[in-house]
């Protein structure tokens, strides 16, 4: 180990104080890539390091679409392997900013990427002052705006602790998060960060409305205002921005399926109905389109059409059972147009039709409650005895037309 380390801390100091030549022997600089790769391949990261730093002083740009990614890898193993030395540890922090200003250099494409590393060590490993790092995030962020939102938050909770009031860093922060949230809108956790930073969800919901209305071409952020609208519940406030979205793109099943659901919720079951029929089209093997395109229908008052969708959901969702529950709820919903014994005997069919979403799934709780609920409600066997109705016996439903079902005494 002492050996390895000395060759590291050789092999470091050399480049660091070298001027990166470039004119070394060809077959040497081949050698020594030949034996990095080698180690590397083999996880031998501590004795890979010193041909790697081999070939970067010699050559930089020879190997550079792949020597500082496994470079990098050979850094951070050594760096946080349990097995490492304190001493190598110190070694690989006293020149990790090396590395990196070498991969910035000589590795333009990634450019973003490395100098984002190079912030992230300099946060974290380095404990470097926070204006420091905040001025590499944001290099990073200039030269590649599409990197990993790992990188943008790392930034915003820079600009979230050191903001005293008065430097601007809140509103830099808002600003990150919101980027962060047209780009990712299903992801609620950039846009809890805004309202915390807001204080409430109406806040942030009326500054993402005016940054819409002020860029009303601006998918992103009609996309993030539509998200905003759904997490707070403010439905009329979504119709828009969706609608917007559907026109840039009528056959995307996101924001379709987003706005069936916010005029479900506006009980525009018209609107619904259009919407969830269409998604079916477009995705015939998609259960949740039959399901809702079913609630859309029951909303409407049109139970037998929502009793086909739910059959269709659970069908395609192969014995899906919350559907079947629905089932159970058109008829407990529809006995109310039925007197006495006729009004019991719908009951008791939609009992048995809870019990069978139950046999599907015995977790849906729900189907369980409305069982019990309706244990008061079903024929008892004195209704039967003075109707002179056997067990077994099969009685029709006639009192409410489109249910065609009937029950069996027990």
């Amino acid at each position: 180990m002492k050996t390895v380390l000395q060759t590291i801390a050789i092999t470091l100091v050399i480049f660091a104080s070298t001027n990166l030549a470039q004119n070394a022997d060809s077959m040497k600089v081949l050698t020594d890539y030949s034996l990095f790769s080698e180690y590397h391949k083999n996880k031998d990261f501590a004795s890979a390091l010193p041909y790697g730093w081999s070939v970067i002083e010699a050559n930089p740009t020879k190997f550079s679409k792949w020597i500082y990614y496994k470079m990098e890898e050979c850094l951070w193993s050594i760096h946080d392997s349990s097995s490492s030395s304190p001493e190598m540890v110190k070694s690989v922090q006293d020149t990790i900013l090396y590395f990196y200003d070498a991969a910035i250099k000589y590795r333009q494409e990634d450019k973003g990427y490395f100098q984002a590393r190079k912030a992230y060590v300099s946060e974290i490993w380095l404990s470097h002052p926070a204006d420091e790092t905040i001025k590499e995030y944001e290099q990073a962020i200039a030269w590649q705006p599409e990197l990993s939102s790992f990188y943008y938050n790392r930034l915003g909770q820079l600009y979230i602790n050191t903001d005293d009031g008065s430097n601007g860093l809140k509103e830099k922060a808002i600003d990150l998060y919101t980027i962060l949230v047209e780009r990712e809108p299903d992801n609620p956790v950039w846009g809890n960060i805004i309202t915390e930073l807001f204080g409430n969800i109406d806040d942030r919901l009326k500054f993402q409305k005016e940054a819409w209305e002020k860029d009303p071409q601006n998918e992103k952020k009609a996309k993030a205002y539509a998200s905003t609208a759904i997490q707070a519940s403010e439905w009329a406030q979504a119709v828009a921005p969706l609608e917007f979205l559907i026109s840039k793109e009528p056959e995307n099943v996101g924001y379709l399926t987003q706005i069936g659901n916010v005029y479900n919720k506006l009980e525009n079951s018209t609107k619904s109905e259009e919407v969830f029929s269409k998604l079916i089209s477009l995705e015939p093997g998609n259960k949740d389109h039959y399901f809702y395109f079913g609630k859309a229908l029951m909303e409407a008052g049109k139970y037998s059409q929502a009793r086909t969708q739910f059959l269709k959901a659970s069908d395609v969702g192969n014995g899906w059972a919350l559907p079947i529950f629905y089932e159970g709820f058109l008829y407990e919903q529809s006995a109310g147009g039925c007197t006495d014994f006729d009004r019991k005997v719908v009951y008791l069919l939609a009992q048995n039709t809870y019990r069978r979403a139950l046999n599907l799934d015995p977790n849906l709780g729900e189907a369980r409650d409305r069982i019990n609920a309706l244990s008061g409600s079903v024929p008892t066997k004195e209704d039967y005895f003075f109707r002179n109705i056997k067990s077994g016996t099969v009685i029709p439903i006639t009192c409410v037309g489109w249910i065609g079902k009937s029950v069996t005494a027990p």
